[in-house]
């Protein structure tokens, strides 16, 4: 395979990406399902490396363009049902132990969750594969409420299927400049990560708030 040139800003030629340029040098499109499976068990790596640049390899004629969807959209649902059942294995009586031990929290909050997630599971499960940070997440609660696997695995196949087959066609639109997807996933990944904070501080002011009117009625 031609060897694009990585530009990625925080990104050394020799590090994440090349790795991956070399996998799908070695494997072709299952190198890239690999690649994929393992960014699932380990968010760290990056699918918006891999996926653009399974596109360029389909553009550059080195894998079919059917063949980087299938096989990548394959290891998201590999790695996804290695955090369900890690979910599944953890279970709801761990879980409800260690909440018991978080502070700021109550059993009710995570029963709440538990409800919601019983209401709206399954859209949770499928638009979540599409929202950075969440992709790999979302499957760790289907695991411990234990969704049905075939409903799990259709979830996350078509959700999977979305994200892998926007920024895969982006590499294969953008050619030699594969990597700008990366930039734009990355502001979107912190925007994500942005709410998410904004979300947990705002709860945990709610939370110390209420504690202590709690505190000041019990005192009075």
């Amino acid at each position: 395979m031609h060897r694009p040139t990585l530009a990625l800003p925080q990104e050394p030629a020799g590090g994440i990406a090349g790795w991956a340029a070399d996998l799908v040098d070695a494997l072709g499109a299952p190198g890239a399902g690999l690649f994929v499976a393992l960014e699932n068990v380990f968010p760290p790596l990056p699918s918006e490396i891999i996926l653009p640049l399974a596109g360029f390899a389909a553009g550059q004629g080195e894998l079919s363009l059917a063949s980087a969807l299938f096989w990548t959209t394959l290891g998201s649902v590999a790695g996804a049902v290695v955090l369900y059942w890690l979910g599944a294995l953890f279970g709801r009586e761990r879980m409800y132990a260690l909440w018991a031990r978080l502070p700021l929290v109550k059993t009710s909050d995570l029963r709440r969750t538990e409800e919601w997630f019983a209401r709206h599971g399954t859209k949770a499960v499928l638009l979540g594969r599409m929202v950075p940070i969440f992709r790999s997440l979302i499957s760790v609660p289907a695991g411990v409420e234990r969704m049905p696997v075939p409903l799990f695995l259709v979830l996350t196949a078509l959700g999977s299927l979305v994200w892998n087959s926007a920024l895969v066609l982006a590499g294969y639109w953008l050619g030699e400049q594969w990597d700008k997807v990366g930039a734009y996933v990355g502001v979107l990944s912190k925007g994500v990560l942005v709410v998410c904070l904004v979300a947990v501080a705002g709860y945990v002011a709610v939370r110390v708030r209420a504690g202590r009117g709690a505190a000041r009625h019990r005192r009075v």
